[in-house]
C-alpha cells in the first residue's frame, strides 16, 4: 500500500516521499497530492525513472493536458508526444543546439519570472517538469508563492491593485528580448487574455498576486504606468522570502501550481547538455 508523506522544504515547497509515479495512482493518493499542491504551490518527488509514456500518464491522472506555448512554435518535437514540453538546449537530432538558436532563445527566456501558459483561457493549472539529464553546475529553478506575496502586501497597495486587470500576451516576454523570428500564422495563433491582478483561490480561498513576464499591460492604465505597475509588483513577489530554489538531478520531478506561484530557471553553460520535459495540465473551472 503507498504511504505518500509530505516533508517541508520551506512555507513554498515539500518533498514528497512513498509514491511510485511510474505506476497507476490511487484516488486517494491524487487527493492527497491535489490537497498539498494547495498548501505548498510546489512538490519535489525525487528517484522517479519515468520513461516519456509514464510522464504522460501521471499527468493525465491530474486533469486534461495542456501545450501552451506549443501552439506557437515551428513544426518539429524532439519528443514522443505534443504535450511534453522540450525543456532543453538540445536540436531535433538530440545534439546541443547552436547558440543562436529558438531552443537556445526559449532557454534564456524560461530565465523570467512566468507562469506557464497564463496568455491563454484555459490556463495551466499543474506543470510538472522531469530532469533526465543536468549540467554539472546551474541551470536551477526558483518558485516564488504568489500568496504569500499578496499576504504580505501593504493594505494601501492592497486597495490600489483591487479590480486591476492585466492582458498577458504569449509573446511579450520573447519579443522583450529580441526574439521577434514569428510568422503571422505563429503571432495569431494564441490569443491574449485578461486576468485580474488579485485573484482567489477557488479551493483553499487564499488571495493571489497574479503577475508575471507574460503580463504587458494593466487595462485602464497608460501603458508606461502599467507595464511599471506589473514589475514593481512581480520585484515584490519574488522577494528571497518567498522564494524556493531547486538544484536539480537527474530523475527529479517538480511539480507546481501555475496559478498560486510564477518559476524561472537560472544560468547555465548551454554549451553543456540540460534536458528536461514538462507536463501541464489545463485549468478546470470551479
Amino acid at each position: 500500500m503507498t504511504t505518500l508523506e509530505f516533508s517541508p522544504l520551506q512555507p513554498l515547497a515539500a518533498k514528497a516521499v512513498g509514491v511510485d509515479l511510474s505506476q497507476p495512482l490511487t484516488a486517494s493518493v491524487v487527493a492527497a497530492i491535489e490537497f498539498a499542491m494547495d498548501h505548498y504551490g510546489v512538490l519535489v518527488f525525487q528517484n522517479q525513472a519515468l520513461t516519456q509514456d509514464q510522464q504522460i500518464a501521471f499527468a493525465r491522472q491530474l486533469g486534461p493536458l495542456d501545450i501552451g506555448f506549443g501552439k506557437v512554435k515551428g513544426p518539429g518535437h524532439r519528443l514522443k508526444y505534443r504535450e511534453l514540453g522540450d525543456i532543453s538546449n538540445l536540436s531535433l537530432q538530440g545534439e546541443v543546439a547552436a547558440r543562436d538558436s529558438q531552443k537556445i532563445v526559449g532557454n534564456i527566456a524560461n530565465q523570467l519570472w512566468h507562469s506557464d501558459s497564463s496568455f491563454q483561457r484555459p490556463r495551466a493549472k499543474y506543470s510538472m517538469l522531469y530532469a533526465v539529464e543536468v549540467p554539472a553546475v546551474g541551470g536551477d529553478t526558483e518558485f516564488a508563492d504568489l500568496r504569500l506575496a499578496y499576504d504580505a502586501l501593504p493594505d494601501w497597495q492592497k486597495k490600489q491593485i483591487d479590480g486591476l486587470v492585466a492582458r498577458h500576451h504569449p509573446l511579450h516576454s520573447r519579443l522583450l528580448l529580441g526574439d521577434t523570428n514569428y510568422s503571422q500564422a505563429q503571432r495569431d495563433a494564441i490569443t491574449p487574455s485578461e486576468w485580474p491582478l488579485v485573484q482567489t483561490d477557488p479551493r483553499s480561498g487564499r488571495k493571489i498576486l497574479y503577475v508575471g513576464s507574460h503580463a504587458c499591460e494593466v487595462i485602464g492604465l497608460t501603458l508606461p504606468e502599467g507595464r511599471l505597475l506589473i514589475m514593481d509588483l512581480l520585484e515584490y513577489a519574488t522577494q528571497r522570502q518567498f522564494v524556493y530554489r531547486h538544484t536539480w538531478a537527474a530523475n527529479d520531478l517538480v511539480m507546481w501550481d501555475n496559478t498560486a506561484t510564477v518559476h524561472r530557471g537560472r544560468y547555465f553553460d548551454v554549451s553543456q547538455r540540460r534536458d528536461l520535459r514538462r507536463a501541464t495540465t489545463e485549468e478546470v473551472a470551479a
